[in-house]
């Protein structure tokens, strides 16, 4: 086996999911390897692949809630066994920890959240995620342990490599994951929207911070906003929404397609590490608010592709709202720029990775990667 893939978990339908669906069609015939699979919680294109998953993959409501599992990853991915000539995790927390036969790409999406960004991750509001402070000292050397394993570090973002390097001490290439959704495929019309809204697409997650956008729209009643996404979330944000605010919940990608090429602007406040809806907007030829950090950084180019704002909060959203309804965009120009993330720069460069890596595999037989606990 030349190629294999591992990521965290396979259970909701978020960015990192979409990388590892770009990862697969750069390596069709790899598996994959992962703790859990929730086939309805995930996106269904990863049915097509071969998943291989850990034995706490037989506990039917981990699968449906994968923070409860959180005391018990490290140890599941110590003890995956991943045998390939070239091993490419999928990490933002686990799966760099998988043990491997031959060289170990990580690419992160970043080091663990729960355990570098505690405080804006966790915002003191879900008990499961509280447990990390509890684990914390063990699992930051379990980490650092793992992080050491690998033979080859690649960052999603900028601000991700200044973390690798602050935390592992490790030099990583800088690769984009490319826009997921983009124009091309087939559209279906959502029910009661008409053109001219604006859209925020996120999981509801309380670093999201999408109660900001919301609270935004209160601010700006004669504008429309929709909220894709779903998370635990949900209930709080409807309770905070005026009538000028609707929610989907989960869509698919057709639906998502309408959306994006019907609204007048994407919102963005989350901190994001690298945030693909920019980049999908772009693609779409829309422009975007985005909080000015992480990522976003890198993906968009502020007056050319969207403009930004300093702090998630509904005053600095509402004026980015006015500030994108009074500018003029050149759609030419947003389209341009999101052709520089194709995934076909992302699945050649893997390639040549994968490529180079490959060449080592003899010396790594030879010297093989060091172990952790």
């Amino acid at each position: 086996m030349r190629v294999a893939l591992v990521h965290d978990y396979l259970t909701q339908r978020g960015g990192a999911e979409r990388v590892v669906l770009a990862m697969a069609q750069a390596f069709p015939e790899a598996p994959l390897y992962t703790s859990l699979h929730d086939e309805d919680g995930t996106f269904p294109e990863f049915e097509r692949l071969d998943i291989r998953t850990s034995p706490i993959n037989a506990l039917k409501p981990l699968r449906r809630h994968h923070r409860l599992a959180l005391p018990l990853l490290a140890t599941t991915f110590s003890r995956m066994q991943v045998s390939a000539d070239v091993v490419i995790c999928s990490s933002s927390g686990w799966a760099h920890g998988s043990r491997v036969s031959g060289r170990k790409i990580v690419y992160c999406h970043t080091p663990a959240r729960w355990l570098y960004q505690s405080e804006r991750y966790l915002r003191g509001r879900n008990p499961s995620l509280r447990m990390a402070a509890l684990l914390r000292p063990s699992l930051i050397r379990w980490d650092k342990a793992a992080a050491a394993s690998a033979h080859r570090y690649l960052a999603n973002s900028s601000i991700v490599a200044d973390r690798i390097r602050t935390l592992y001490g490790v030099e990583a290439e800088i690769l984009p994951p490319p826009p997921a959704v983009t124009p091309g495929g087939s559209i279906k019309e959502i029910d009661g929207l008409v053109s001219g809204f604006f859209l925020c697409i996120s999981r509801l997650l309380p670093y999201k911070n999408v109660d900001a956008v919301v609270r935004a729209f209160g601010r700006t009643p004669t504008e429309t906003l929709v909220v894709v996404g779903s998370g635990p979330e949900a209930s709080a944000l409807r309770d905070l929404a005026g009538s000028n605010v609707r929610f989907t919940g989960r869509i698919d990608d057709a639906e998502l397609r309408w959306l994006y090429a019907n609204c007048v602007a994407v919102l963005a406040a989350s901190h994001e590490d690298f945030g693909l809806t920019p980049l999908e907007a772009a693609s779409f030829g829309r422009p975007v608010a985005a909080l000015k950090w992480g990522g976003f950084l890198d993906t968009v180019v502020e007056g050319r592709t969207g403009v930004f704002f300093d702090t998630p909060t509904a005053e600095a959203i509402a004026v980015a709202i006015i500030k994108l309804r009074s500018e003029r965009w050149d759609e030419s120009s947003i389209r341009d720029h999101a052709d520089t993330f194709s995934e076909e720069r992302f699945v050649r460069r893997l390639r040549e990775i994968a490529d180079e890596e490959l060449l080592k595999v003899t010396d790594t037989h030879a010297h093989p990667s060091r172990r952790y606990s």
